[in-house]
Formats: structure tokens, sequence, C-alpha cells
């Protein structure tokens, strides 16, 4: 398959950078004598999630329930639910899938440990679970001066093993946003890690903590103490982790591929991609990252594809000078978001050397 035979606007992945990321990525969990347990939310593709229990993950993250059935489906045994499952559905779901593989399930609230234990106590289960702590971030998890308390109250409950604490750090540092990666990694290691001794001071067992993002893993792993690290957008890496520092260009594995199909003036071109191909998650000349447009134009450095409707994207000059490019001309953009950009389509195309070949988003679309 030739890429000027493809229809566009396409995903096109270099399975070359894709082996080098989870290479290194395996690599810095090894040296540093932790688990690696990336989150599939990034490329949502059996195919690729086996690749990396392949090169020495222990198993996979993902978000949804549906995400654990997929990649169950394809052969994965070994799969954590980072996610609080609320809903009796959802619940009985968890449960047909506890059968047959070692699946955890995150919790954040006292409803939603005892909705799982009554579940696992009528399937004649144990449902093993994690207890998500806020450090900082202000999603989910439980605040972290309450969450001895509730650990207390989910290991007394039937049906339920609670095995370890994990949280979503991200980019924080003394509560406020940074883009020191290191120190942001450091105190989430170790607030982890003080709060586990707290709790088997109290006479838990908790034996895993699992934290790390993209940017922090490297960092984190080497707290003592630590079991577990769920990167996940470092499969791929985009322009948020370019910004961020956790890779350069030469790391970004995926590009959009779009055609050229407008240029009613000297001022402007459109290309085939808007806000059904791209990610709008992270606007252009908004913080933290005050990103030029809505990913990095391939090669095009003086142009930004600055403005998106649904199946158009609108390039300027970022000095306001000329725009030359003609209809039917290729260009290549590398998203600002990867992850999400991923999950707008159904097929991607891999790329190794000269060949090019198609792969199903088997996961793309499982929110629920």
């Amino acid at each position: 398959m030739n890429l000027e035979n493809l229809s566009t606007p396409c995903v096109l992945i270099d399975l070359g950078i894709v082996e080098q990321n989870i290479e290194r990525m395996a690599q810095i969990a090894k040296k540093a004598g932790v688990d690696l347990r990336p989150h599939t939310k990034t490329h949502k593709i059996p195919y690729l999630a086996n690749r990396q229990i392949e090169k020495g993950a222990a198993g996979i993250t993902v978000a949804k329930v549906s995400e654990a059935e997929v990649m169950a489906a394809h052969g994965i045994k070994d799969i954590f639910v980072a996610y609080p499952v609320i809903g009796q559905q959802k619940i009985k779901r968890i449960t047909e899938l506890n059968k047959s593989i070692r699946l955890i399930i995150g919790v954040d609230s006292l409803e939603g440990a005892r909705a799982l234990a009554q579940a696992a106590e009528m399937a004649k289960q144990t449902i093993e679970v994690r207890l998500e702590v806020d450090t900082g971030f202000k999603r989910t998890g439980v605040q972290y001066d309450k969450a001895v308390g509730l650990a207390m109250e989910i290991s007394g409950m039937a049906g339920l093993n609670l095995t370890g604490i994990y949280t979503f750090h991200h980019l924080i540092y003394q509560g406020e946003r940074t883009h020191d990666r290191e120190k942001a990694g450091l105190e989430e290691g170790t607030l982890m890690v003080a709060l586990a001794k707290e709790m088997n001071r109290a006479g838990l067992r908790i034996k895993d903590i699992s934290v790390g993002s993209t940017p922090t893993s490297e960092y984190v792993a080497k707290v003592p103490g630590i079991t577990e690290i769920r990167p996940g957008t470092y499969i791929f890496n985009d322009m948020i982790q370019v910004h961020n520092k956790s890779c350069t260009l030469a790391d970004c594995a995926v590009k959009v591929l779009t055609t050229v199909v407008s240029a009613p003036s000297n001022k402007l071109a459109v290309i085939d991609g808007g806000n059904k191909t791209f990610s709008t998650d992270c606007q252009p000349n908004n913080p933290p990252y005050y990103m030029k447009g809505y990913g990095l134009i391939d090669g095009i450095e003086d142009y930004a594809l600055t403005r998106l409707t649904e199946e158009h994207g609108m390039i300027t000059a970022i000095d306001d000078d000329v725009v030359r490019l003609e209809p039917g001309k290729l260009l290549t953009v590398i998203p600002n978001h990867v992850c999400t950009t991923i999950n707008l389509h159904n097929k991607v195309y891999f790329v190794s050397g000269e060949t090019v070949e198609e792969a199903v988003v088997e996961g793309r679309g499982m929110v629920y």
C-alpha cells in the first residue's frame, strides 16, 4: 500500500518509533525495579498492548470496562481498570470478566466499594481492588487525609481484596501545575509511599503502590517503595509531551495525513481534517502549553493549523505572511493530544519502512 493511495484524513503510525518508545519505558521500569502497567487508552489496539507485554509489561491499565473487555478478548490476562466502576450493569460485566482474568478495579468511595462487594458476594467471587487517592490533580480519588479511614472500611468488606493504592498526579508540585517533571514525580512517589506506610501501620496490607504518567514515570519510579508505573502516551508521544520535554519530535510516532482541499486566498489554505479528525482538548494560545495550532505541521514551521470546524482545518501563516499551499498537496500533522485523536478514528495505518498496513482500532469508542 502506498501513502499516495490512502484516503485522507488518516492516521499513520511509525512502528519503528513505537518499538523504540516501548523499549525505552520498559528499560526505565526494569532499571528502577518496578512493574510497568501501561495505560492502553492511548492506542486502544490489542496488538500494541500485546507488544508492550512481550517487552516486559506486567499487565495493562484501562479506564473503562468496555476497554477491558476488548483487551481480554485478545488474550490479555492482567488488567487494571483504573477508574471508579459505578452502576449495576457495569459491575455485572466486571464479575463476568473476573472469572477468566486477573482483574483489578479502582475504587474511591464507600458507595462504589459496597456495590462491588455486594456483587462479588452474589457471584461467590473476590474482586481485587485498589484505592485511588487524590494527590493534587483534583479529579477522582479520595482526599489524601481521608484515605486511611476509607481503606480501613473497604478492607473489612467481604468480597473485596484491597491490595494497593494508586494516583494520577501528573505535573503537579505543591498543589500547583509545574513544568518540572522531576519535582512532580518525586513528590508523587513520596506522598504515596508515606500513605502506604501509614496504612500498613494501621493494620492494612498494602503491597501495590501504582503511580506515574508519561511525564513523571522516569522519576517517580526511582522512589523507594513504588511498585508500579502506568504511563500511556509514551508509546506514541505528541506535542503535549514535546512541550513537557518528555520526548522530542523524533519520538512522535503518530502523524495525521491530510490533503489541502482549498486555497481560497493567499492568507489561507484548508485541509480535509477538522475537529472530527483532530483532538480539540488542547486549544492554541491557551495555558499551560500555548500551542501555535492544533498540531505541528510536519516540516513547515512557518504555518499553523489555527482553526477547525467539523471537516475543515484552516492553515494560516504564523507571521501573517502568504500561505503557499496548493490544493492536492499532502501534509502530515503531529497532533497536540494523541490519545483523544486516536479515538476519533476507526482505523489507522502502521508504517514500517516501505510497508503500510491497515489496522483496526478495536477499542475505539469504548467509553462505557
